[in-house]
């Protein structure tokens, strides 16, 4: 008499994530292409927006000689009122970390997508490994995928002149990595089960391209909520991008932000509710048939 054999609950989780990574590891051409985007914004955007030299250049009124040093000091009180530091480049820098960790997850459904398309759904569909971790694997992979580059974007920053916190020690790091990583989870839970039913990459590619943006400029990514127009911030705030760059700042840069605690609570919640939507809609879509 054969005894059924309890598998666990994690079972072959690491090796569909692994299979999910190769394609990206070793394809190193398609890392390089997801970065130039955020690369660009930083090189171009974030060094011509020079907003000290703006705020200077205007106070310098013809015909009042006000000493340089007033003015320089002026220039940089506005700059830490509106933005919370004197450096838009810094301010920008962190924005940018969110934009390459939403832009990857986003990405994160197409897999499943191709997965069902090209046949190799149906032969995973036919071993003992859980449903739940068929979509988890995505996920992870599109975690890991945005740490990295987030990583890289990070280092580039620096090279490129972000002033980080005096103060800085591993644990803001640490914290840091954990909000960009609660993000990556939910935005890509959402998407992945998005295309649980999908064979259409079309959609997908449409839904992504229609969300990219809006999300970003929803935000405080590249300037501060409170001077954005009424309609516009409370979408900002409900947006999960506001509350990763809020805590970033806060953690990088030194700059006063909103409670911490509130914010990664709000960016928990937000990665377990779609986590476990996530799961349970494979439990139901995902079958042989």
């Amino acid at each position: 008499m054969s005894m059924a054999v309890k598998l666990h609950p994690l079972h072959g989780l690491w090796a569909l994530t692994n299979r999910e990574l190769a394609k990206w590891y070793k394809a190193p051409v398609i890392l390089i292409i997801s970065l130039i985007q955020p690369i660009v914004w930083l090189a171009f955007f974030g060094k011509s927006m020079n907003f000290a030299t703006m705020f200077t250049s205007g106070l310098n009124i013809p015909g009042l000689n006000i000493p340089k040093q007033v003015i320089d000091e002026i220039a940089s009180e506005i700059l830490k009122a509106n933005f919370g530091t004197t450096d838009y480049f810094s301010f920008l820098a962190v924005g940018m970390l969110s934009f390459i960790t939403l832009f990857t997850s986003l990405q994160s459904g197409m897999s499943i997508v191709w997965d069902r398309r090209l046949g190799v759904l149906s032969k995973l569909l036919t071993t003992p490994v859980p449903r739940g971790n068929i979509v988890m694997a995505k996920v992870l992979n599109s975690m890991i995928r945005s740490l990295v580059q987030a990583t890289i974007v990070l280092i580039i920053a620096i090279l490129l002149g972000m002033s980080l916190n005096p103060s800085l020690n591993p644990l803001d790091i640490l914290g840091a990595y954990a909000a960009l990583a609660l993000m990556s989870m939910g935005f890509a839970s959402l998407f992945v089960t998005l295309a649980l039913r999908s064979t259409s990459w079309e959609s997908q590619m449409a839904i992504m391209n229609l969300l990219n943006m809006p999300l970003m400029f929803a935000s405080n990514s590249f300037y501060p909520v409170k001077s954005m127009p009424w309609w516009l911030k409370p979408i900002a705030y409900v947006n999960p991008l506001t509350y990763v760059n809020d805590i970033n700042r806060q953690l990088l840069l030194g700059v006063t932000g909103y409670n911490l605690l509130l914010d990664f609570t709000y960016l928990i919640a937000f990665a377990a509710i779609f986590s476990i939507m996530g799961i349970m809609l494979s439990w139901r879509y995902l079958s042989e048939a």
